[in-house]
């Protein structure tokens, strides 16, 4: 029975979770995501779940954590709740740079270029993605697959809609070649224009588990999400993705980010640019 100061207040959908209730979730994290949830992400937890628990008619976080293991859909409301999602069109630019200027044109042709946005969130990274390829390679010849834990930002990918705020970093060539200026009830907003996304695929892939089969890529982007899992779940992680890069192929990780300990099998092209040896 949790403490009143610890469980809802009553009537008012006010809750406050507790340090052990906070632990249950921080453990369903890791279990589930890979995801280190740190003791300053308690109040994160508290205010992001607090409407599931006034939704669910919870009492407290620990009635609505036991509901989780009973309720797969709500299960994957509270993983998309608790899953940070921040990121904009061509991020961290000179990543987008090297692809151009270096990768692409060295592809040798023949068969499809596939590049894969590993935890691509609501798309922006897989559509920026998607632009260079079509103006290096025109209408076919390359395929764009994002991937994301989180299926509320994925269907926010696959509709490829965005507020005009969002435009900033695309270049002006590219916005005016590949998206179309929302009007009338859709003003302020803009949409990825149909020829491009269909050619980005999107899937629920949860990295912290065994991969799908997939076919083997040429560039795979894994930037600004391993600051949220241990050493440990990193280097499994890396070891999982990589085995899906082809030799020769390029994984990307963001600036911030280090792959110090566990780059085995890539050889350092640059700082947060790897190479698989051919």
């Amino acid at each position: 029975m949790p403490d009143v100061t610890e469980a809802a207040v009553a009537g008012r959908g006010v809750y406050s979770i507790s340090d052990t209730e906070f632990r249950l979730f921080q453990q369903l994290m890791f279990n589930e995501a890979g995801v280190t949830l740190a003791p300053s992400k308690k109040a994160l937890v508290n205010g992001r779940l607090s409407k599931r628990l006034t939704a669910r008619d919870c009492p407290s976080f620990r009635a609505y954590y036991d509901l989780l293991s009973q309720d797969s859909a709500e299960w994957q409301w509270a993983i998309d709740l608790l899953t940070t999602n921040e990121t904009y069109f061509f991020r961290e630019p000179r990543h987008f740079d090297y692809l151009r200027e270096k990768v692409l044109p060295a592809h040798a042709g023949g068969r499809a270029f596939r590049v894969w946005s590993a935890a691509c969130s609501s798309g922006e990274e897989a559509y920026s993605t998607a632009m260079v390829l079509a103006d290096a390679f025109g209408a076919g010849g390359w395929s764009v697959l994002g991937s994301d834990l989180n299926t509320q930002v994925l269907a926010k990918a696959r509709s490829g809609h965005y507020g005009m705020a969002r435009t900033e970093g695309i270049p002006r060539a590219s916005l005016e070649r590949y998206c179309l200026k929302g009007k009338g009830s859709q003003a302020g907003t803009f949409l990825v224009g149909r020829p491009l996304r269909e050619r980005v695929e999107f899937r629920q892939i949860n990295l912290n588990t065994t991969l799908p089969r997939l076919e083997p890529f040429d560039v795979i982007f894994l930037r600004n999400v391993m600051i949220y899992f241990s050493q440990a779940t990193k280097a499994q992680i890396v070891r999982r993705v990589i085995g899906l890069l082809k030799p020769g192929g390029h994984f990307i990780i963001g600036h911030s980010e280090s792959l110090n300990g566990i780059a085995d099998g890539l050889e350092t092209v640059r700082p947060s640019i790897y190479r698989k040896p051919a």
